[in-house]
């Protein structure tokens, strides 16, 4: 408008304002305040709103404050914008004095402060406001819904959801993030299935409910049925975002490539994001080379990518590879992150690196980082490996932390590892105290005092896992060969059903028949060969010919549900 030389008016200037508020510009809502100033709009009343809504939006608060106070009127917008400016920055007392001050609120001040009290979890206050309120809609409902789950309280959020006059598509997705929230995955599930129409939205927070607390399987079951032609449900970014961290769980490469190549059929944008969870995929389950090719095809790398790559390289045994890449990250200016030092030690660790892993353990605090409880269990584990069992406990009686169960889990396995009773006794009993109802724990101490040839205290240890009820059941395995996934089932319902393997091509079972009599937890290693009709059907041999799958038991206990 100005290259054209016409004079932009207040409603103009006004309407440039908004559109850099909403795009949170702050340096071109602050060159178009100049012009407003050169243009001597600024005494306008809706150029003044426009700022006042801009430097809230921004959180400049002491400008937004100078503006407001410069006003010679406010409306019920330009109030609502300054308190909603004190809400996102946190300043409740500031907000709330605002809030009082407004001589005729709406509904829309009433829902930021009840929003404001929210985000500080200040329930009591919020549910306060909202007795109060003269009228509520839908969004003050949901300010209080998300207000409870972001404080923990489920019980009130579920209270208050059954109270709603009406649930929009908002509340049922905060209710069923909550369930996720605090892992209640069947009570979600429970929930998604009352819910009469179902759109993308509602599918995406289920499907994310189910990959977020690791029951993968479901997650791409639920994905399946959505994309059925019944239900005809197109996803998107951010469905094929849980669905790739759900395959990443399984280590399910195929249908990892299997997604990437819907994603492209269907013209997802492969952004950062989705490029970054499919590094993470491909590393996890080996591919690493198909990891990297992402990796160097990704147009932006930033520290969760370098971070990704780094502790796919270190999982795969490449800890040169990812060593190097460290090194190419920093001298890029990028830092790293807690992220990316798990990724680096857990590399030094699958490589033996000791000296190296410890001396990247320290250098953490050059970057202004402080080691969390994971770092020190990676380094637990480093060590321990490395049959340093002695510094290995060292280092943690001098974490400035309580550790974890995790932690002294990695301590008894490496004592399991180089038999060291003594030692190992301590990390048992620390970890029985912190999961007392982890069976591995249990069994691992046993394995140590068996080696030691300590059998009164095995049967000391067998004996509490009796009264604990833990049995032992066969080991599940999913062997993936160059033609077909492979499935041992760990339900045998009697040994004349036999063993169960299912073959996704052609989708069918078959029967490995075993001694009648011999226990379930009892299994052979069986390879499957050319000659694969010594335990199967002969037809069955050639559908996986050249595939080999071997099936071990793990030595597993579960407590019975």
């Amino acid at each position: 408008m100005q290259r054209l030389g016409l004079c932009p008016s207040s409603f103009a200037v006004s309407s440039a304002l908004r559109a850099c508020a909403r795009k949170v510009d702050k340096v071109g809502g602050s060159l178009i305040h100049a012009q407003a100033h050169k243009l001597g709009f600024c005494g306008c009343v809706y150029v003044q709103t426009a700022l006042l809504d801009l430097y809230s939006r921004v959180g400049d608060m002491e400008t937004a404050q100078r503006i407001f106070d410069e006003m010679p009127e406010r409306n019920v917008v330009s109030w609502n914008s300054a308190l909603s400016g004190y809400v996102k920055t946190g300043n409740v007392k500031m907000a709330r004095k605002i809030f009082d001050e407004i001589p005729e609120k709406d509904v829309v001040s009433w829902n930021s402060m009840i929003s404001g009290y929210a985000r500080v979890r200040n329930m009591e206050q919020a549910a306060l406001l909202f007795q109060q309120m003269p009228e509520r809609d839908s969004a003050s409902w949901n300010a209080m819904l998300s207000g409870y789950i972001d404080y923990g309280n489920i019980e009130s959020a579920r209270r208050l959801f059954d109270a709603m006059p009406q649930q929009s598509s908002v509340s049922w997705i905060t209710m069923i993030a909550g369930y996720s929230k605090c892992g209640d995955v069947d009570s979600a599930r429970i929930l998604f299935d009352q819910i009469a129409v179902k759109d993308l939205l509602i599918y995406n927070a289920m499907i994310a409910c189910y990959a977020q607390n690791s029951r993968a399987q479901e997650a791409l079951q639920l994905f399946n049925d959505m994309i059925q032609p019944d239900v005809d449900i197109l996803p998107d970014e951010i469905t094929f975002s849980s669905i790739i961290s759900a395959c990443s769980q399984l280590g399910d490469l195929t249908s990892g490539f299997w997604i990437e190549s819907c994603m492209r059929k269907l013209g997802i944008r492969m952004d950062d994001h989705l490029i970054t969870a499919l590094i993470d995929l491909y590393a996890k389950c080996g591919s690493i080379d198909k990891a990297y090719e992402l990796f160097n095809d990704s147009r932006k790398k930033d520290v969760v990518s370098y971070s990704a790559m780094i502790l796919g390289l270190g999982m795969n045994g490449r800890a040169v590879d990812a060593i190097r890449l460290f090194k190419e990250m920093v001298e890029a200016g990028i830092n790293p992150n807690l992220h990316t030092f798990s990724g680096l030690l857990a590399a030094y660790s699958h490589a033996g690196l000791v000296e190296e892993g410890y001396r990247c353990f320290k250098s953490m605090r050059d970057y202004g980082l402080v080691a969390s409880v994971d770092h020190y269990g990676i380094m637990v584990d480093l060590l321990g490996r490395a049959g340093l069992i002695k510094e290995a406990y060292n280092l943690i009686a001098s974490m400035p932390t309580q550790p974890h169960s995790g932690v002294w889990g990695a301590l008894l396995l490496a004592c399991r590892m180089h038999n060291n009773v003594e030692i190992g006794e301590i990390a048992g009993m620390h970890c029985f105290e912190l999961e007392p109802d982890r069976a591995g724990y249990y069994s691992l101490l046993a394995n140590i005092y068996a080696s030691a040839g300590l059998w009164t205290n095995v049967k000391k240890i067998r004996n509490i896992m009796q009264e604990k009820g833990f049995t032992k059941v066969p080991g599940c395995s999913w062997v993936e060969s160059g033609l077909e996934s492979l499935i041992l089932l760990d339900t045998m319902v009697n040994a004349t059903k036999g063993l169960f393997i299912s073959c996704d091509i052609p989708m069918a079972q078959f029967i490995v028949n075993l001694n009648a009599t011999m226990p379930a937890s009892q299994k052979f290693i069986i390879r499957v060969l050319d000659s694969t009709h010594l335990f199967v059907q002969p037809n069955v041999a050639d559908m996986i010919k050249n595939a080999i799958a071997d099936f071990r038991e793990q030595n597993s206990y579960e407590k019975p549900t």
